[in-house]
């Protein structure tokens, strides 16, 4: 890995309290960048990884999906926080905000402002590194919480999650509180679930804490109008990877002859998100020399959506040595925020 700082000059003041670094993959030859596409794309079934829903355009469909009336995981995390917060910060004190997937940085404001309420010396600094892929968002969101809350400092990362466990600098507050919120952890499968869990249990020091908001296994209608809602957005969404593929890898993919298609798999306990083939069609991505055959109905897996039970999310954090001190839920049972403490 490398790193790159940027520095770009901005009208506001608050700019002096954000800092961005790239994290740039370095690879021996210039053509594995796009490796995971290829793999992907030359399997049976195909697949392509979630990451690359991520550009800017992709983040901003999915915070309209978080806004739908059909999609309830974000206003459902959001209320527990909502009544949560005061909790979890007496419970993690001083702590260092690091959040995996930042995106609008929305819900982390319950966090903030609890945070804020708490200090003892009011003009003492709240600290937030923000991790997202896409660069232009997590501008945007710096922008507006350096506006919103004077005593915050933004430190911002590029990249993926693993490139930013790898390289997270030692804390300068008494502790860490690692959020993963969303429900995204439901998008890895299961062997790169324990691997991800390991990953972020080394990444904190023992004493340290692990926020995690889940999904919860609830009946099938529930969760495939999550996935088809009403006005399109989630299909414009899956479709605009394709875009982006285009665009990175100089593809030739027609959107117009692929769709929409997500259904709970009830063995596996998981939204499946697919692009399906209109017609029988072939695509090229020049950069990656792949040229891409599909059949009419043929489709290309994009992401799934585990759902899970909270003895089982329990049972797998502390194999990791992540013990669970709290968890809380919705009314309806729909979803879960656990706060996990890492063991010695």
């Amino acid at each position: 890995m490398s790193f790159s700082q940027s520095t770009h000059p901005q009208p506001h003041p608050q700019t002096t309290r954000l800092t961005v670094t790239h994290l740039l993959e370095t690879t021996p030859n210039p053509s594995q960048a796009g490796a995971d596409v290829r793999h992907g794309l030359q399997q049976i079934p195909k697949t392509l990884p979630a990451k690359y829903f991520y550009d800017d355009r992709g983040s901003q469909l999915f915070e309209q999906i978080c806004d739908l009336p059909e999609y309830y995981p974000t206003r459902t995390e959001t209320s527990i926080l909502h009544t949560a917060a005061p909790e979890i910060v007496a419970l993690t004190g001083n702590s260092e905000l690091v959040e995996l997937g930042s995106g609008s940085s929305r819900k982390t404001r319950l966090l903030l402002d609890a945070y804020s309420q708490s200090l003892p010396d009011k003009t003492a600094s709240l600290i937030y590194r923000a991790i997202d892929v896409s660069g232009g968002i997590l501008q945007q969101s710096a922008q507006r919480l350096l506006q919103d809350y004077p005593q915050l400092q933004v430190q911002g990362l590029v990249g993926t999650y693993e490139e930013a466990l790898d390289h997270l600098p030692p804390t300068e507050a008494d502790s860490r509180l690692l959020l993963f919120l969303g429900s995204t952890l439901g998008n890895l499968k299961p062997q790169a679930c324990q691997q991800f869990l390991e990953r972020v249990s080394q990444a904190l020091h023992p004493g340290e804490y692990f926020l995690l908001g889940v999904d919860l296994v609830k009946p099938k209608p529930i969760l495939e109008a999550a996935y088809n809602d009403a006005q399109g957005v989630t299909a414009e969404f899956n479709l605009n990877m394709l875009a982006h593929l285009n665009r990175r890898f100089e593809g030739n993919f027609n959107l117009k002859q692929f769709e929409h298609w997500a259904f709970f798999n009830e063995k596996e306990s998981q939204i499946e998100m697919h692009l399906r083939s209109t017609v029988p069609q072939s695509a090229t991505l020049r950069q990656l020399d792949l040229t891409v055959d599909l059949a009419a109905g043929e489709t290309i897996q994009t992401e799934i959506s585990r759902k899970f039970k909270p003895s089982e999310i329990i049972e797998t954090l502390k194999g990791v040595k992540l013990e669970t001190r709290h968890t809380w839920q919705d009314p309806q049972n729909r979803f879960a925020v656990l706060l996990s403490r890492r063991c010695p």
